[in-house]
C-alpha cells in the first residue's frame, strides 16, 4: 500500500480556495470502453479504466473510486521518493541509483500522479511512460550544450513572471508546479524550486507590462502547469488578461488532461468558456498516454469550444520512429487535437540519453508527408539554444531552384520540376 504522504507540494496560495470534490457523486467503476449518466443530470460520469482501477484497489485500498476521480487527492498522493515508487516499479540499477546519488535534491524532484503512474510499466525499464517520469542516474552527467536554461528565458524577462521573446506574444509563467514532473522539462532550472512568484498579487507585476505593452496581442500561460491552480486563481487571470483590449486571445500549455484528467471538471469548463478566444496546447508523448479519461478530458475541453492542439518533445528510446509518432498524430486526430509541434529535445544538463540527431527528426516527417494527412504531420522545430525562438526544420524537397525553374522532391522520391514566377 502507497502511504498517503508527499515530499513536494503545492505551494498554499496554490492550494488555498480549491474546492472540495462533489460528495453526493457515486462514481461507477466502468468497462474502458463505455460511460455511464447520471439519471438527474443526464451527464457522464468519470471513468476509471480497468487498469488504474487495479492500481486502485492494490495499492490504497483505504481510498474510493470517488477518491481517485478527485483531482486535489490525485495530487495530494502523488509518487515522490523512491521507497512509493518501489512498492509498484521494480527498479533497474541505473533507476536506483538516481536516489543514491549525492545531487539528487538539486536537481528536478520526481512526482507522478497515481492515475499515470498505474499506467507504468512495473517491470519494463525501456516502456515509453515509464521512461519519460522515471528519473536514471544519467540526469547527473553533462554534455556539451547543456545548460540549465537553454532557451535563456531568463535574459527574456522584463518583469517578475513574464517572458518576452516575441514581439506581439509574451509568456506568463504563472506557478512553477505540475502534478508530473517530465524528466526532460525544458524548465527543470525553475519549476518545483520557488523561482515562480505564484498568486494574485505575485501577478499583478506582469498584467501590468501587458496592460503597458498594446503590441502585445497573444498571451500563453504556462509554468509549471497553469491547470493545476485553484479554478480562482485560473479564473483572475484570465478575466484580468480578457480585459485589455489588445489582447486578442489567449493560450494555455498543459499536460493536465495527459497526467491528470480529472482536473477537467464541470466547474473549470464553465470558467473557461467564458474567455474565448482560448486556446489549449496540450504535451502527449506517446500513443499509450490516450485512455478513456485522456479521450473524455479532451472531448470535454473540445465540447466547451476550445481549439486544441498537441506539443511533442522527440525523445530517443520513447517516440523516436515513425510509425510510434504517426500512431501518435492519428490517435490525437481522433480526439480533436490537432497535431502542432514536434520539439527537438531541449539541451537541458543530464538531457543526452534523451536526444536525438537533428536528421532523426527529418526522417521521421520525411517518412509522415505523402503517407498520412497533412492535419496529421506537426512542424518539427528546433527552440533555438540563447533565445533565437522557435526554427522549422524541413526535408530538402526542394532540390534546385534556378533559370526560373524549382526542382521538387516528392514523397516517393520523385522529382518534379515547376515553372517559378519572376
Amino acid at each position: 500500500m502507497i502511504k498517503n504522504s508527499i515530499n513536494v507540494q503545492p505551494s498554499e496560495a496554490e492550494l488555498q480556495e480549491i474546492e472540495e470534490p462533489p460528495s453526493n457523486l457515486n462514481h461507477l467503476i466502468q468497462e474502458t470502453d463505455s460511460t455511464h449518466e447520471f439519471p438527474s443530470h443526464g451527464l457522464k460520469q468519470p471513468i476509471i479504466n480497468n487498469k488504474s482501477y487495479e492500481f486502485l484497489k492494490r495499492f490504497f485500498p483505504l481510498s474510493s473510486t470517488e477518491d481517485w476521480n478527485s483531482w486535489q487527492w490525485q495530487i495530494k498522493n502523488s509518487i515522490t521518493n523512491v521507497n512509493q515508487l518501489e512498492q509498484f516499479i521494480n527498479l533497474t540499477a541505473d533507476e536506483r541509483s538516481y536516489f543514491e546519488h549525492e545531487l539528487t535534491n538539486n536537481i528536478l524532484p520526481v512526482r507522478i500522479t497515481p492515475y499515470y503512474a498505474s499506467l507504468l510499466d512495473s517491470n519494463n525499464p525501456k516502456q515509453a511512460l515509464r521512461k519519460s517520469v522515471i528519473p536514471i542516474v544519467e540526469e547527473f552527467s553533462l554534455y556539451k550544450g547543456e545548460v540549465s536554461d537553454p532557451l535563456s528565458e531568463a535574459q527574456h524577462q522584463p518583469v517578475k513572471n513574464i517572458v518576452h521573446r516575441y514581439p506581439d506574444r509574451v509568456l506568463f509563467l504563472a506557478t512553477g508546479f505540475c502534478s508530473t514532473y517530465c524528466r526532460y522539462c525544458t524548465r527543470s532550472h525553475m519549476v518545483a524550486k520557488d523561482k515562480c512568484h505564484v498568486g494574485i498579487k505575485a501577478w499583478e507585476e506582469g498584467l501590468n507590462y501587458i496592460r503597458n505593452n498594446k503590441a502585445i496581442r497573444d498571451v500563453l500561460i504556462s509554468g509549471g502547469d497553469p491547470l493545476t491552480m485553484p479554478d480562482s486563481h485560473i479564473e483572475y487571470l484570465l478575466s484580468e488578461l480578457r480585459k485589455i483590449e489588445h489582447v486578442e486571445f489567449i493560450r494555455i500549455g498543459t499536460k493536465v488532461p495527459v497526467v491528470l484528467p480529472q482536473r477537467i471538471t464541470r466547474n473549470l469548463l464553465s470558467i473557461l468558456k467564458k474567455y474565448h478566444p482560448l486556446f489549449i496546447s496540450i504535451h502527449f508523448t506517446h500513443a499509450d498516454e490516450i485512455t478513456p479519461e485522456v479521450t473524455e478530458a479532451c472531448t470535454k475541453l473540445a465540447n466547451a469550444g476550445i481549439p486544441l492542439g498537441s506539443q511533442t518533445v522527440l525523445l530517443k528510446g520513447v517516440n523516436d520512429d515513425a510509425e510510434v509518432i504517426k500512431k501518435l498524430m492519428h490517435s490525437l486526430l481522433k480526439i480533436r487535437v490537432r497535431p502542432y509541434y514536434l520539439y527537438q529535445c531541449d539541451p537541458i544538463p543530464g538531457s543526452r540519453h534523451f536526444r536525438t540527431s537533428v536528421q532523426k527528426g527529418l526522417d521521421i516527417i520525411f517518412a509522415l508527408r505523402g503517407h498520412t494527412s497533412g492535419y496529421a504531420i506537426p512542424h518539427y522545430v528546433i527552440d533555438a539554444p540563447g533565445g533565437g525562438g522557435k526554427i522549422p526544420i524541413l526535408p530538402d524537397y526542394i532540390v534546385k531552384h534556378e533559370n526560373g525553374q524549382v526542382v521538387l522532391r516528392n514523397y516517393e522520391n520523385r522529382y518534379f520540376i515547376y515553372c517559378d514566377t519572376e
